[in-house]
């Protein structure tokens, strides 16, 4: 996976392909549900070792990510935003039973 220097090896976990498109996007400054839904969950995704780039925006990840959702498909936002947020956690919690492991 490119989504930088981490500590355990990320391919194959649940939604590592929205991690490695949001940081990619937050690299290069693109404004995307992918990198505001790597924004929301920057914290967990650093302690990861996965290197999350700093964003300049004053609006919370989690608003920008519904917002643009909206943007794309008002009816079905609610139900893309929590359904994003729950592979995120899916991610993250196998990185974290991953990582435990070594």
């Amino acid at each position: 996976m490119s989504v930088g220097r981490s500590a355990i090896d990320l391919d194959g976990l649940p939604g590592a392909e929205l991690v490695n498109d949001g940081v990619a996007d937050l690299r290069i400054g693109r404004d995307t549900a992918y990198a505001a839904l790597v924004g929301t969950a920057a914290p967990r995704l650093r302690e990861l070792g996965i290197a999350v780039p700093e964003t300049a925006s004053n609006q919370p990840s989690s608003h920008r990510l519904y917002e643009l959702l909206s943007q794309e498909d008002p009816a079905g936002a609610y139900g893309r935003y929590n359904a994003l947020l729950g592979r995120m956690a899916s991610f993250a919690n196998a990185a974290e039973q991953r990582a435990a492991q070594r």
